[in-house]
């Protein structure tokens, strides 16, 4: 059995990325294939996160197998790392990339590995990144030997850059629900029993729409029982403008909204009250918000840009509306108070949670790295 060595986020970080790095290393364990897992003791500093903080102690579990012992941002604890990473004797070095923060700890390591690296690939470049981002991304994945990513658009990415690696797509996997009373949760955001809910949640960043979407919930015909969830921390001035544009009157009664960090206790109440998730972004390599919902069995609203057209199947599980389009955003929202319609999406969407585990995620990366090893070896003996 071959073994990785995983780096990335993970307890006590919060966010997507630390979530599925968390899923993915606790699912090489249970395959016999972890090497090791080197987590951060401290992942930004305070003047360099937009957000209030990057912590929840409940956002993902806290591993044993995760070993904090390095700091993202401070050079001088890289060594120690590159000491534990090579102790640990791996096959081959994951590291889960998407965004230009971490990327120079990321080429230090790839650029001193002796073994294949292997990179995650949730974002090729940083969304709403400078050329500069980009120019570093490039550099970065440049050093890696394979990529597994989430979408065949960020494969085409890939490939077009980098002809010649070798890349996987695996979707990721949806997220299991916890248990949650519906009603109860339902109460609690002060939702009537005729309403029909849609949630927008997680980290809002202009990428996402979240304006485009306020614009539709208004084009909404008077009367319609939809209220949209809006849950999620704005980051920078995007917080003050949304906040002052949903206390506008023409909203009244439409968005029930949480603009700031949604505690991952708190989570479940917001999935459990939604009849559907929408995500109306402006362009996208992927969500993991999508494969939560999906988890949750909700119909999906999504703008037909990147990713999103990929796990967003027509009339299946969800529907799909041109990007930046809030006439479009309204009828789709407008056709999901449908009740049939909305029965037969959410069935659809329970179908698609069951296509993928983390079980399978951890066996494709195996399979590639074992890919990569067996082609340097023949290059090796050709040479």
């Amino acid at each position: 059995m071959r073994t990785l060595a995983l780096v990335g986020p993970s307890w006590p970080l919060r966010g997507g990325i630390a979530r599925t790095t968390t899923a993915l290393a606790a699912a090489l364990s249970a395959r016999g294939a972890l090497a090791g897992f080197f987590v951060p003791i401290r992942q930004y500093p305070g003047l360099l996160y937009p957000g209030r903080r990057d912590t929840d102690p409940h956002a993902c579990p806290r591993l044993p197998e995760a070993q904090p012992c390095y700091h993202v941002l401070e050079p001088w604890t890289w060594g120690r790392l590159r000491r534990r990473l090579r102790e640990a004797r791996p096959d081959a070095l994951v590291l889960p990339y998407w965004t230009s923060a971490w990327a120079p700890l990321f080429w230090f390591l790839a650029r001193s590995s002796e073994v294949p690296v292997v990179a995650v690939v949730h974002n090729p470049t940083d969304h709403d990144g400078s050329w500069r981002a980009r120019l570093i991304s490039k550099m970065t994945l440049g050093r890696c030997g394979g990529f597994l990513c989430h979408a065949r658009h960020v494969a085409g990415i890939l490939e077009s850059q980098f002809p010649g690696t070798a890349v996987v797509v695996h979707p990721l996997p949806p997220e299991s629900p916890g248990p949650e009373d519906r009603e109860a949760a339902r109460a609690r955001l002060g939702l009537a029993r005729d309403t029909v809910a849609v949630l927008c949640f997680g980290l809002i960043r202009p990428y996402k729409g979240v304006d485009v979407l306020l614009e539709a919930v208004v084009r909404l015909p008077v009367g319609a029982p939809i209220v949209l969830l809006l849950a999620g921390e704005p980051w920078g001035e995007l917080a003050a403008r949304l906040r002052a544009r949903v206390a506008r009157a023409d909203l009244a009664g439409r968005v029930v909204a949480r603009l700031e960090w949604v505690p991952e206790a708190e989570v479940p109440t917001w999935f459990a009250a939604a009849d559907a998730a929408v995500l109306p972004y402006r362009n996208a390599t992927g969500s993991a918000v999508a494969a939560q919902a999906l988890g949750w069995g909700l119909p999906l609203v999504g703008s037909a840009v990147g990713g999103i057209a990929e796990v967003v199947e027509e009339g299946v599980n969800g529907l799909l509306v041109p990007p930046e389009d809030p006439e479009a955003l309204a009828g789709a929202l407008a056709r999901i108070a449908d009740e049939n319609l909305r029965a037969r999406l959410a069935e659809g969407a329970r179908a698609a949670s069951r296509r993928w585990n983390w079980s399978s995620y951890a066996e494709v990366l195996v399979d590639l790295t074992a890919r990569i090893a067996a082609r340097s070896a023949a290059g090796s003996r050709d040479g």
